[in-house]
């Protein structure tokens, strides 16, 4: 059998392991608990060979190009010794990876229907349009500034536990004087930008990049990006709520 097949025949079996437990809690509870036929059992079945082979694409393609690339251009931004170009290329990948999640798209969406329902922006289709975007780029230029800061601690080398320690005490303090109708949007924000597009891209870059640099430790120092992508959202979200 060819390789490039048997190793996607080994992501399938993967998937299909994952989404396991998810499938025995949903037919326990359907089954046993409600006691109840589960409805549409065909589209159902059809609907989870569907999401198998979407998750067996997505890691196959992880695999093969997006953690390949992201490493790649780590390791020629260190050999050209360029601290501006590092930077901006940091930059432009957590903006750009942001921008384009899917999960915040919806989560955008969905905050620009509630505060147009609640009173706090006008009831129209261009003022929703304008809070979801205006919340999208607030949230993609700090996880732009979250990346950048995660490259230089790389390569400076500063330990992460002070940085993290500190953002979250910026968290707290802005969780005080920010509106009560942002904190929930600004905390999920956090969650929601690390998803499938953003991940990926940024794990390959720290480890590539720390693997690059001589006397750092691709685990110690590679890992920790996404904890930065997950944290400034919060910050720079809430700060979006107090200006507008």
């Amino acid at each position: 059998m060819p390789q490039p097949l048997l190793q996607f025949l080994r992501s399938m079996l993967s998937s299909l392991r994952d989404l396991a437990p998810i499938v025995l809690v949903i037919a326990f509870f359907q089954l046993v608990v409600l006691q109840q036929p589960i409805p549409n059992l065909g589209q159902l079945l059809g609907g989870l060979a569907l999401v198998v082979m979407g998750l067996t694409f997505f890691v196959y393609g992880l695999e093969m190009g997006l953690f390949p690339i992201g490493e790649t251009m780590a390791y020629a931004f260190a050999r050209k010794g360029s601290l501006l170009w590092l930077v901006l290329f940091a930059f432009a990948l957590g903006f750009g990876t942001t921008i384009a999640e899917p999960a915040l798209i919806a989560v955008a969406d969905e905050a620009a229907t509630v505060a147009a329902d609640g009173g706090l922006i006008a009831d129209d289709l261009a003022a929703r349009e304008s809070y979801a975007l205006g919340l999208r780029y607030t949230v993609a230029i700090s996880v732009g500034a979250a990346i950048v800061i995660g490259v230089i601690r790389i390569l400076k080398g500063w330990p992460i536990q002070w940085l993290i320690m500190g953002g979250y005490l910026g968290v707290v303090v802005m969780t005080v004087v920010a509106p009560a109708e942002i904190i929930g949007i600004a905390y999920d924000a956090g969650g929601v930008t690390t998803s499938t597009i953003t991940v990926p891209l940024v794990t390959a870059l720290g480890v590539g990049l720390a693997s690059s640099i001589r006397g750092r430790n691709p685990m110690t120092d590679g890992f920790g990006l996404i904890a930065f992508a997950s944290l400034t959202p919060m910050i720079f979200v809430m700060g979006y709520g107090i200006l507008l």
